[in-house]
């Protein structure tokens, strides 16, 4: 859709006016300086070893300035946010604190626009909206600040064209995810079906059901509530193409694809494979980044790893799935997760939903920890994270690295 007054999707054109503020709210001279010193920091026996890519992505980055921009342009209307900008807690509070309303999903899933009007301004956040929000948003005629993320926009693009093709969607997400939800609403509003699988063992009930058939009712019984309304597989999984959320674990996501292939040429034969499956690496570049750059630091892994990044982040998540393979790791919402006069830390236990607080986690002696964040962490709580675990050995960084300056 091309820009109009009531839609954008570019910017409002005042970049340099937030970039300043941008820069003074969310900027880091610790993460400077650790990048200056080849992502490395020590001080007495502590040594913070900083992946090579970490934080904040491009469409974050873009999302978050597009509503400093809208705040500004638009100062005296109503805004809306739709659910969260980006999932940092730290970010979404900062935009309420700006005046900001989150309009939040009730408990069937759906946005409630009855008190939006024509003057009102809605900003979309960077997983994107589904079909029927976009279309309703349109028809109240409220403006429209669009911060969807190029990389969920390419996977949206694919999965109209598989559903354009007769080809039903395949999607390796989470089926209550934003942006699932908004990329599954791309093939049911073209008309298309769409099946939506969480990891490899559903992907291989699928591929199971793809080359045996089986039960049609107990199947639909096991993802009823991840496929399109009048989904048949008998019917729909007979051509494929498969696609996924953006952030999901890339390993993971291929080994679907890989899974998916085998099963449509097992049972349609190597011939045929093209008028049966597609699939497109629709990963995130940013994401695959960040998980790369983890999986090296684990080839040396540290004593310690501490993965930052929103607790329903799925980004994050998968960061820390990543590095708990190798050693002990911490997934932290904020900084303030670490309480250096407590000597404590509160973190969420990977691969679970349960929050809890550690004492005396930092061992006595040398130790190396490792710091990862996910797309959504701004600098400056990655920073802040440095400067706690320092501080929890009786550490001022920032002294010491000034003083080293001065010297210098």
């Amino acid at each position: 859709m091309t820009e109009s007054r009531t839609y954008f999707r570019t910017g409002l054109g005042l970049k340099r006016t937030v970039l300043p503020v941008l820069e003074g709210e969310y900027h880091s001279q610790v993460v400077d300086r650790l990048r200056e010193r080849g992502y490395r920091v020590s001080s007495g026996d502590v040594t913070v070893r900083l992946a090579e890519e970490f934080g904040y992505c491009y469409g974050v980055d873009r999302a978050v300035q597009y509503a400093y921009e809208a705040r500004h342009k638009f100062p005296d209307r109503r805004l809306f946010l739709l659910g969260e900008i980006i999932h940092n807690p730290h970010v979404n509070n900062r935009l309420r604190e700006m005046g900001i309303a989150f309009l939040m999903p009730g408990q069937d899933g759906r946005f409630d626009y009855g008190e939006l009007t024509p003057e009102d301004v809605v900003i979309i956040p960077a997983f994107g909206v589904t079909m029927r929000d976009f279309e309703e948003l349109r028809a109240i005629g409220c403006l429209l600040v669009d911060t969807t993320c190029g990389s969920v926009l390419n996977v949206w693009k694919r999965v109209e064209s598989y559903t354009r093709d007769g080809h039903t969607a395949i999607i390796h997400g989470k089926h209550f995810h934003e942006e699932t939800k908004a990329t599954a609403s791309q093939a049911s509003g073209h008309s298309g079906a769409y099946l939506i699988v969480r990891d490899l063992d559903e992907a291989r009930i699928v591929c199971d059901y793809i080359i045996n058939g089986g039960d049609r009712d107990g199947f639909l019984a096991r993802f009823g509530h991840a496929c399109s309304d009048g989904f048949d597989p008998d019917r729909d999984l007979v051509k494929i193409g498969v696609a996924n959320q953006t952030t999901m674990l890339a390993s993971e996501t291929e080994r679907i694809a890989q899974e998916f292939r085998a099963a449509m040429t097992e049972r349609y034969g190597a011939e045929h494979l093209e008028a049966h499956y597609r699939h497109f690496d629709t990963l995130c570049s940013a994401t695959q980044d960040r998980q790369d750059a983890v999986i090296r630091m684990m080839e040396s892994p540290p004593d310690i790893m501490i993965v930052i990044g929103g607790y329903n982040s799925s980004n994050t998540n998968h960061l820390a799935q990543i590095c708990a393979r190798h050693t002990q790791t911490y997934h932290l919402e904020d900084s303030t997760c670490i309480d250096p006069e407590a000597r404590t830390i509160s973190h969420k236990v990977v691969g679970t939903d349960r929050v809890v607080s550690d004492s005396v986690w930092l061992p006595e002696g040398t130790v190396e920890i490792g710091l990862t964040a996910g797309a959504s962490t701004p600098n400056n709580k990655i920073g802040d994270v440095v400067l706690r675990i320092f501080a929890t050995r009786g550490i001022d960084l920032e002294q010491r690295l000034a003083a080293e300056d001065d010297d210098g």
